[in-house]
């Protein structure tokens, strides 16, 4: 029995899809995507998240970006690696097209990691990974990016050129000095956990 989820039927009908077309005419099935959907999701919503450094609006990109996905009829004959990265760069111009926006804060949108807290942390309950965030912290966005999909993602150069739109020699130039500026704020992390004890 072949059904079509009410979700995937209300994404396509924004899709621009004519009244008379179903998904046997889109370019993959709907086990095909949603196949690609468990691959990729995860590791998209981590870039997102690392690069944003805010999970809620990850999470608003990750699905923007699957609707974009859909409607943009990706290159799914090339293969997933290829329509991985065309996911990655929606997702990519999503969050740059997000950070264009002019944002009005009030102090509920403030991260409560950058309130002042009445009892500092307890320093025995940190573990590598509150290292690692608040290093991260540190670097421009386009730093996590490229740090992110070069490690996380085991991208190369020349997909992540595909990705973020740069040159693979920027993009070789700027990860060598990220990787030097992270290793600089762990060691700052560190050495202020150390101090706090």
């Amino acid at each position: 029995m072949h059904y079509r989820s009410a979700t995937l039927d209300s994404s396509l009908s924004g899709c621009g899809l004519a009244e008379g077309e179903d998904a046997a005419q889109l370019p993959m099935t709907e086990e095909a995507f949603a196949c690609f959907y468990h691959n990729t999701m995860r590791p998209l919503w981590a870039y997102l998240s690392r690069v944003s450094g805010n999970p809620t609006l990850a999470d608003d990109l990750v699905q923007e970006s699957y609707l974009r996905f859909l409607c943009a009829r990706a290159p799914w004959e090339a293969g997933e690696p290829a329509c991985r990265r065309y996911l990655f760069r929606i997702g990519t111009n999503l969050l740059r097209d997000h950070w264009r926006r002019p944002v009005s804060r009030s102090l509920e949108d403030v991260p409560e990691r950058r309130l002042p807290s009445v009892d500092p942390p307890n320093i025995e309950s940190l573990d590598s990974n509150a290292f690692l965030n608040a290093a991260l912290l540190h670097l421009r966005p386009m730093e996590r990016q490229l740090l992110w999909l070069a490690h996380a993602e085991g991208m190369s150069h020349k997909e992540i050129s595909g990705i973020a739109g740069l040159g693979t020699a920027r993009i070789r130039l700027t990860l060598f000095r990220a990787r030097h500026k992270l290793a600089r704020a762990l060691r700052q992390e560190m050495v202020k956990s150390e101090i706090r004890k």
